[in-house]
């Protein structure tokens, strides 16, 4: 087979990027199917696809992880999202036991507020608790929650802060006390089960307002419920692209500085000591395309996005570390995989 040849640059631009007009955006369905260009087959080919396939993480703290996934199609980024969002488990809060409840909030709102309260539990050590199944220390963790609120006989006279005049005037999620039940005091010694936050509000008590309850943890998929997703956010954004295409130069560099979010564009000297434009980090872009409706900027500048390079940003509950969290995606996925193969290879098998 002939060597392939290299596609016009207009094509290349059309199955590489994605473009951003002044009215709209165009080329935005990917191309890259088998025989759609000459010369170029597009097979599925593993080492070719390791070539080209990245991950790099670019900022990472105690509840957040930027990172990029450079190589893949749309439709494997999305795929990555979703299952961040709705399909790696945690552990949280599905059964509530009311003993007592004299605060203004009612009993089920009240369960509701606990059950977006994230846990501190690692959900591998835990199995799925079935519509069946009873509560044992292998699927379930117990919270006790009981607050009672009185006068604060220290209290200056006429204070009005309801913190100082009286005694649990508000019910934090510092107040859920874990029960071990079993050996879960002996498997979680090192990391004792805990609310990832103790300053979240539940509840304002006054004088004489009792809350007693039990509280029941389970292991769920967000699919079924937001208290079970592991993210607070997760999204992705193309990686944007700015091409100068003639010198911008002068005040028509400070305007086209101007016209993108600061660390986008600089100002530098020529050769000829004349102040012009140059791209220093396109990736701060948010594309907003204000550059595209100025006429001494036409044909000056084209904006794209690179249509393989996901940029992704995730914020967790902080139930999972997030530089865990992008793995046990994959390993989802990975399952899902191993479900459906034998599926397609039968039907391939009686093709």
């Amino acid at each position: 087979m002939p060597s392939a040849q290299p596609l016009p640059d207009n094509v290349e631009l059309l199955r590489t990027r994605v473009l951003v007009e002044r009215d709209r955006v165009t080329s935005v369905s990917g191309s890259d199917y088998p025989h759609q260009y000459p010369g170029i087959s597009n097979a599925w080919d593993l080492e070719e696809f390791k070539k080209n396939f990245q991950v790099k993480i670019n900022r990472l703290s105690q509840h957040s992880i930027e990172f990029d996934l450079i190589g893949v199609d749309a439709s494997v980024a999305n795929a990555f999202r979703r299952i961040l969002i709705a399909e790696v488990p945690t552990m949280a809060i599905e059964h509530v036991y009311v003993m007592n409840n004299t605060s203004i909030i009612q009993d089920e709102v009240l369960s509701h507020r606990l059950g977006l309260v994230p846990i501190k539990a690692p959900p591998h050590a835990f199995d799925y608790k079935g519509a069946d199944d009873g509560p044992t220390d292998l699927n379930t963790l117990v919270f006790k929650l009981k607050v009672k609120c009185e006068r604060n006989p220290d209290a200056a006279e006429g204070e009005t802060d309801p913190s100082k005049l009286y005694i649990n005037s508000q019910v934090y999620s510092g107040d859920l006390v874990w029960e071990p039940k079993g050996d879960q005091s002996e498997r979680f010694a090192d990391d004792p089960i805990r609310p990832v936050h103790e300053d979240i509000l539940i509840a304002k008590l006054r004088p004489g307002q009792e809350i007693d309850m039990e509280l029941h943890c389970t292991k769920g998929l967000g699919k079924d419920h937001a208290k079970w997703s592991p993210v607070a956010t997760a999204s992705y954004r193309l990686l944007p692209e700015i091409n100068i295409l003639k010198p911008i130069k002068g005040d028509d560099a400070i305007k086209f500085k101007n016209c993108f979010p600061e660390g986008v564009v600089a100002l530098v000297k020529d050769d000829d000591g004349e102040t012009m434009a140059k791209v220093v980090n396109p990736r701060k872009d948010t594309v907003s395309r204000e550059v595209l409706r100025h006429k001494e900027f036409e044909n000056k500048v084209r904006l794209t996005r690179v249509r393989d390079h996901f940029i992704f940003n995730v914020e967790t509950s902080g139930i999972i570390p997030p530089e865990n969290l992008f793995v046990m995606a994959v390993n989802v996925l990975i399952e899902k995989i191993k479900i459906i193969q034998p599926a397609f290879e039968k039907l391939a098998a009686e093709a």
